[in-house]
């Protein structure tokens, strides 16, 4: 099957006479691809960027130093998935403020969170509502939990975005040129399809969504390589055994009742409109800026000196060429967010690329 898919990945690119960019916009691809070194297959003028897929890495500083502001505050239990711990902020990390004495619940499931505030009345748990549309709709169920049992000592600090958007705003910007997206499976379960065709229709971008196996990843590389050889601009879809065209409707009802779009900044990125999920006014009394008002203050969170993370997330540049790479900014010593999550780029590079002949 391989073989067979190899070979049809090399029928068409022979019929473009020009450099191709695909870009995966997911942080489980960018690993899957690098682990099974998917990128020394690939014809020479066939390229594959990684995009801003990692939910920690597109994390804006500022919210990071909110959150570390947060866990001074008396009484207040911070719940948190483990991957948030090491992400560094102009105050330091939640690693760092676990080990001055905050109270940091590392939890597998937000409803892990739910149950600590019915365990721990007298704390308020903040629980980071960090992430795509994959995890979104789980943290909405807490907040829909929290209201019926009355839990007036739960809330959630919302940082949830939305990818095509983001997907939107690369093409707009025309800083690199992208021939295709590789989309992302998790959020597409929950999505659908149908989210993407504004892409393509609109700027004629071809989208393919991609399971996570080698052989998913590589069959969608092979798929946008024949739209674009053909001329089209579709979205089609490579992960049918999990993904449908409308996607989860309950999980899609369960956002809208929670959340409301919203701008929201990212990292590299900037401020996105309509990017964002915000807690809507009827469970107001679950969003943690409600409870913390300098939650609401705009801080200036500057990128440290060096650091090149907003450029690899736009597809600008790839690890190597920032200066930090594997000298200052390792996993055991983290400067940029994307050395520092299981799906970040840098992360995924300074374990594999160096490994494998085309990076």
């Amino acid at each position: 099957m391989f073989k067979e898919i190899k070979e049809n990945l090399r029928h068409w690119a022979k019929q473009i006479d020009r450099p191709l960019k695909l870009m995966e916009v997911c942080g489980t691809h960018t690993m899957a691809a690098f682990r099974a070194g998917l990128r020394s297959f690939l014809p020479e003028n066939v390229n594959l960027l990684s995009g801003p897929g990692c939910p920690v890495c597109v994390t804006a500083g500022d919210y990071i130093d909110h959150v570390i502001r947060l866990t001074a505050e008396p009484n207040v239990m911070i719940a948190t998935f483990g991957d948030m711990l090491r992400v560094p902020g102009n105050l330091g990390s939640l690693e760092i403020a676990r080990a001055q004495g905050a109270d940091i619940l590392v939890v597998y499931s937000p409803v892990d969170a739910v149950l600590a505030a019915e365990k721990y009345s007298d704390k308020q748990v903040v629980f980071l509502g960090v992430g795509f549309e994959t995890t979104a709709p789980t943290v909405a169920w807490t907040i829909q939990a929290a209201a019926e049992k009355k839990l007036a000592n739960y809330s959630v600090f919302c940082a949830h975005k939305t990818m095509p958007q983001a997907m939107a705003a690369l093409l707009q910007s025309k800083e690199v040129r992208i021939d295709g997206f590789v989309c992302p499976g998790h959020v597409s379960v929950i999505t659908g399809t149908k989210l993407y065709t504004f892409i393509a229709e609109e700027y004629k971008t071809p989208c393919v969504v991609a399971g996570f196996e080698p052989l998913d990843i590589f069959q969608a590389i092979t798929m946008l390589v024949q739209q674009c050889a053909e001329g089209r601009s579709e979205v089609e879809n490579q992960y049918q055994r999990s993904v449908k065209e409308k996607g989860n409707q309950a999980a899609q009802a369960l956002l809208a009742e929670i959340f409301e779009p919203c701008d929201a900044k990212w990292r590299g990125l900037g401020v996105i409109s309509g990017s964002g999920l915000q807690i809507r006014a009827k469970y107001a009394d679950y969003a943690a800026e409600n409870k913390f008002a300098f939650l609401q203050e705009k801080l200036a969170a500057p990128e440290p000196i060096g650091c090149r993370c907003g450029e690899i997330l736009r597809g600008v540049c790839i690890p190597f060429e920032c200066p930090l790479f594997q000298k200052a900014c390792t996993p055991a010593n983290p400067i940029g967010a994307c050395m520092v999550s299981n799906e970040g780029t840098c992360a995924a590079y300074y374990k594999y690329a160096q490994k494998q002949r085309k990076v």
